[in-house]
C-alpha cells in the first residue's frame, strides 16, 4: 500500500490530534519484500500492533496458529461504545469479513472466528476501453456479455488494427484467477470443488473446455504480444495508455490508471460467460486487511485505532483519496461511476480463502503455467489437462 502513504500519514495525525494517541504507518514495496520483513519480524518477536498477512489461507492460518494474531469476533459483535445499538461488523462488508474468518471444522484447526479488519474492498474483473471502442464502430456504453460476443467484438477491434486483451499474465496468480471465472461459470462451485477434492478429473471435458477459451483467444489474435510474460504493472501501463482494448484487473487499477493517464475513458465489466446455466463468479473481497498482534501491550488501543480507521468518515476520506472501494458499506455515495461498476459486482464475489476445500499448490501452478503453454502454442488443451491430472494423481498419493 506504499502508493497511500500521504493518505495514512494525514489520518494518523488526525487520529493523533483527536485522541493524543501517536500513530506510525510503515510501508514496504513491493509485496514480497513487505511479506519477508513480517515473516522476520514474527520469528524475532518484534511485530507492530497492527500488520498484514500476505499470501494463502494457510499463511494466515500459520501466523494465528504461531499466536501472533489476536481473535477480533467479540470486538466486531460488540456494540460500540456509548451506543445502545450497532456493531463493528454490523457497517462492514461481509464478504470481506468472510475472508479474514475461519468457520468451524476449518482445515487449518483455527478456531472459528474473525481475524482481520479490512480496510478496502475489491473485485477483480475485466474493464474496457470506450474511446477504442468508439474509434472501432462498437457501442461504448455495451461492453461483452457472452464469450460469443467477446470473440465477435475482439475480431471487429482486430480490423481496425486495435490490439485486443492485456494482463498480468507472467503473475500466474492472475491466469488462476482468471480461469477460475470461466470455471464455476461453465461447470458451477460444486464440480470445481469436488475436482479439488479428488472427485472430478482434470481431464474432464468442462476442465478442457475451460483451457480451450485460452487456444481460442490466441487463434484470434486478441492478446497483446508479450502478454503471457508480463507482469501486472507493465500490463496496467499497456491499458492505460490506450494500446489494448481490454485487460483483467482489480479495483485498485482505477488509482493505478489515474495517475498513468488522468483522461482514460473507460468502463468495468464482467468476464463474458460462457455458459448460461451458472453465474459468472469473481474474486474478491477485502483487499487490504489489518491484523491485531496478539503479543502486543496495546492491545484495546489498536483495536480501538482500526474501529475508527474503519469508521464512514475515514473510509470516504480513504476511497477519495486512493480511489479504493471502502469495507464501511455507508461510505459509498462519493466514490467515482467506474468505481462504481466495479462495487456493483460485489454480489458476483467469491475467493479462495473463503472455498471449503483448496487446490494443491503444486497442481495449481501445472495448471497456471499450462495455460501459459497453451498461449505460447506449445501445448494443446488436451495435453495440459493429461499433465495436470498426473500432477494430481501424484499429489494424491503423498
Amino acid at each position: 500500500m506504499s502508493d497511500r502513504e500521504e493518505a495514512f500519514d494525514t489520518l494518523a495525525k488526525r487520529y493523533t490530534e483527536e485522541t493524543g494517541v501517536p500513530v506510525k504507518f510503515e510501508l514496504y514495496a513491493p509485496s514480497e519484500a513487505y511479506a519477508q520483513r513480517v515473516k522476520a519480524s514474527a520469528q524475532t518477536n518484534t511485530l507492530p500492533d497492527v500488520f498484514g498477512v500476505l499470501g494463502e489461507k494457510r499463511d494466515f492460518a500459520s501466523f494465528i496458529n504461531s499466536g501472533y494474531v489476536s481473535e477480533l469476533t467479540p470486538d466486531l459483535v460488540a456494540n460500540e461504545p456509548g451506543k445502545t445499538t450497532g456493531t463493528w461488523e454490523s457497517v462492514l462488508f461481509e464478504k470481506a469479513l468472510n475472508v479474514n474468518r475461519f468457520t468451524e471444522g476449518n482445515e487449518y484447526n483455527v478456531k472459528p472466528g474473525v481475524y482481520g479488519i479490512p480496510l478496502d474492498v475489491m473485485t477483480i474483473q475485466m474493464v474496457y476501453n470506450k474511446s477504442l471502442y468508439e474509434k472501432a464502430g462498437l457501442d461504448p456504453n455495451v461492453p461483452p456479455a457472452t464469450w460469443e460476443e467477446f470473440m465477435e467484438h475482439g475480431r471487429i477491434l482486430k480490423t481496425k488494427g486495435i490490439p485486443g486483451f492485456v494482463s498480468g499474465f507472467g503473475e500466474i496468480w492472475m491466469i488462476d484467477a482468471f480461469a477460475s471465472n470461466f470455471a464455476m461459470n461453465l461447470m458451477g462451485q460444486d464440480k470445481v470443488f469436488d475436482t479439488y477434492r479428488g472427485k472430478v478429473a482434470y481431464t474432464d471435458p468442462d476442465w478442457v473446455r475451460v483451457l480451450s477459451l485460452f487456444k481460442e483467444m490466441t487463434e484470434n489474435g486478441l492478446f497483446v504480444d508479450g502478454t503471457v510474460t508480463m507482469v501486472n504493472k507493465t500490463a496496467e501501463q499497456t491499458f492505460a495508455n490506450g494500446r489494448a482494448a481490454y485487460a483483467f484487473n482489480g479495483s485498485w487499477c482505477i488509482n493505478v490508471y489515474k495517475g498513468m493517464n488522468p483522461g482514460l475513458n473507460y468502463g468495468a465489466m464482467l468476464p463474458p460467460k460462457v455458459a448460461s446455466t451458472n453465474p459468472m463468479l469473481i474474486w474478491g473481497g477485502a483487499g487490504s486487511s489489518f491484523v491485531v498482534n496478539a503479543k502486543s501491550t496495546r492491545r484495546e488501543a489498536a483495536v480501538k485505532f482500526l474501529r475508527w480507521l474503519t469508521d464512514a468518515p475515514q473510509q470516504s476520506y480513504l476511497a477519495e483519496q486512493t480511489v479504493n472501494l471502502p469495507s464501511n458499506k455507508n461510505s459509498l455515495k462519493q466514490i467515482p461511476p467506474v468505481l462504481a461498476q466495479f462495487a456493483d459486482d460485489m454480489e458476483n464475489t467469491t475467493h479462495p480463502n473463503v472455498y471449503p476445500v483448496h487446490e494443491s499448490p503444486v497442481v495449481s501452478e501445472a495448471f497456471d503455467k499450462g495455460i501459459q503453454s497453451i498461449l505460447i502454442g506449445e501445448k494443446t488443451p488436451e495435453a495440459v489437462a493429461a499433465e495436470v491430472q498426473k500432477a494430481k494423481e501424484k499429489e494424491s498419493r503423498k
